[in-house]
């Protein structure tokens, strides 16, 4: 017991040695950290719209005439349209809530534009994720009620002498497969880049609710 007592003692002494902060000191050092998270959101956005942009560029002519010959040009072309609309209109979000908290002036307002900020990037997480899963079973699905078509065009080709009943179960198990990964893939990204950047933001609103407090 007397050594508990010494090493309270000391550890006592020691916070005495540290700088405490007051309110008015730490609330702009968690205005700069929060506004740099979203800031950083904004760029990764940008950056990923981008990257999916290049990567279009970069699919084989042979996939795009298969696409076509399915009849897929004009779904995809559509789904494309209206996936860049959404994905601009987060980034504008994003954008938004970014000056936002620039010219945020009280402890409540930053809360409220840090708690808008989690909620948007939550809902541009479960979009992309929701739309790719939506895609891959749409896809899949207009292959099943076309598989005259896509014998024809893929197995008599790719792989000659293989009965129909073969092929389509190989086709489509490789799908549900493919299509697993995929998503998996596209879920670590998010955690990985947006899902560190929520928990920052989510360790600066604790400490801000210290404050208000």
């Amino acid at each position: 017991m007397d050594q508990l007592e010494a090493l309270k003692k000391e550890w006592q002494s020691r916070e005495q040695v540290f700088p405490k902060f007051t309110a008015e000191q730490i609330y702009p050092m968690l205005l700069k950290k929060s506004s740099s998270i979203v800031k950083w959101i904004v760029i990764i956005s940008i950056c990923e719209i981008a990257f999916w942009t290049l990567l279009t560029f970069l699919i084989p002519d042979s996939i795009n005439e298969f696409n076509n010959e399915m009849g897929l040009k004009t779904i995809y072309t559509v789904l494309n349209i209206i996936s860049y609309t959404v994905v601009a209109v987060f980034i504008y979000l994003f954008y938004r809530n970014y000056v936002k908290i620039q010219v945020t002036s009280t402890v409540k307002e930053l809360m409220g534009n840090i708690l808008r900020t989690r909620k948007t990037v939550r809902y541009f997480v479960y979009y992309n994720i929701g739309m790719a899963a939506l895609l891959m079973i749409g896809i899949n699905i207009y292959y099943y009620f076309n598989k005259e078509k896509l014998y024809e065009l893929f197995a008599q080709d790719e792989l000659p002498g293989v009965p129909p009943e073969a092929f389509f179960s190989s086709f489509f198990i490789g799908q549900f497969v493919a299509g697993v990964i995929c998503l998996g893939l596209l879920m670590l990204f998010y955690w990985l880049l947006y899902g560190l950047l929520m928990k920052r933001l989510k360790r600066n609103y604790n400490e801000l609710k210290k404050i208000e407090v």
